[in-house]
């Protein structure tokens, strides 16, 4: 499978980026040969308003979210955005979804992040069974239960189908999954995975997970690229440094001292010691500490740094790889083109 190449958005900072923006960012995609453009959300703006603003102005760039925190809707609520939105855009929606983490879920959501797994299987199969619109939607899981029947309920409740015929019943849907076993999820029962670290120089950490997965599993990899006039140490380090903030700030302080999914992943991919002390200073409030103890391979590898040769040159290990799409940010139109001219050729 050819790599493809997509735009990440990602989710808003204080304030929104531009509308305009936003389109003219997306439809210079399209015309580039993007395949997809992805947005996101934390715990401020959602991922399904930008794509419904982009998709009114755009003709055939896909439109992922990447992605969808399932705490924040029902799954019923989730198939109904998706299938609005996969209509007025004419069969362009991918479905990401993921469970985020217990400080996100518990914190914000209000809800218990206990059985992630279970959780997760439940709730995709509950969207499947309104997107193939069979039969009347029902489930006698224990986390959605449908019709309701615990306490409060008036028993009144009865199976629904939905109203709306959606417009493809096999619509795609991608995990954002880290841990062995979410990843083995994904491969079982989705049709794409959104992984949050991969390296393309080492696929080990993964190969037992992906085992099952179908032949057309899609793989598309959030990751960023950086052209440097040179490809000495200090042009290199500079532009490693925000790509090690953002991994420190991530493995160091996105979750627990005693459960972080970001460092466990870390940890899993060859760099346990080094996990460890990332998150230790950062903990302590070194914020420096634990940028300098990102180990400059971990972050080069898992990003494309460096002049254009040699970008082209460590490109050829990801299209070797089982990664079927890049998503890439860009703020500018220009950006925008030297991507793809670097990575579609």
């Amino acid at each position: 499978m050819t790599l493809q190449l997509g735009l990440a958005l990602g989710y808003w900072g204080a304030q929104p980026p531009p509308a305009a923006q936003l389109v003219e960012l997306a439809r210079s995609a399209e015309q580039l040969g993007y395949d997809s453009v992805f947005s996101a959300e934390a715990w401020g703006s959602d991922a399904f308003t930008p794509l419904a603003w982009i998709g009114a102005h755009t003709s055939r760039i896909r439109l992922g979210t990447g992605i969808v925190q399932i705490s924040a809707r029902t799954p019923a609520s989730t198939a109904m955005h998706a299938l609005t939105l996969d209509h007025i855009s004419g069969g362009r929606v991918i479905l990401g979804l993921g469970v985020s983490g217990p400080q996100v879920v518990e914190g914000w959501y209000g809800r218990p992040f206990a059985k992630p797994l279970s959780r997760t299987r439940e709730y995709i199969d509950i969207v499947r069974q309104i997107l193939a619109r069979e039969q009347p939607v029902s489930c006698d899981g224990e986390h959605y239960p449908l019709p309701y029947r615990g306490p409060g309920s008036w028993g009144l409740g009865k199976p629904l189908r939905s109203i709306t015929h959606p417009l493809r019943s096999d619509l795609p849907i991608f995990l954002g999954a880290e841990g062995p076993k979410n990843v083995a999820l994904a491969a079982e029962i989705c049709d794409g995975w959104l992984p949050l670290y991969y390296s393309a120089f080492d696929e080990s950490v993964y190969a037992d997970s992906l085992r099952g997965r179908r032949p057309d599993f899609e793989i598309v990899y959030p990751t960023t690229l950086t052209e440097t006039r040179s490809d000495d140490e200090a042009e290199l380090a500079k532009a490693l440094a925000p790509i090690k903030q953002r991994l420190a700030f991530y493995v160091g302080g996105m979750g627990a001292a005693k459960r972080n999914f970001h460092r466990e992943l870390m940890a899993r991919m060859g760099y346990e010691q080094e996990s460890l002390r990332i998150q230790e200073r950062f903990l302590e409030g070194d914020r420096a500490g634990a940028v300098a103890a990102v180990p400059d391979r971990f972050a080069d590898d898992l990003s494309l740094v460096g002049t254009a040769s040699r970008i082209r040159e460590r490109l050829q290990a990801w299209r070797a790889s089982k990664v079927t799409q890049l998503l890439i940010g860009a703020g500018s139109a220009g950006e925008l083109r030297r991507n793809a001219e670097l990575v579609l050729g």
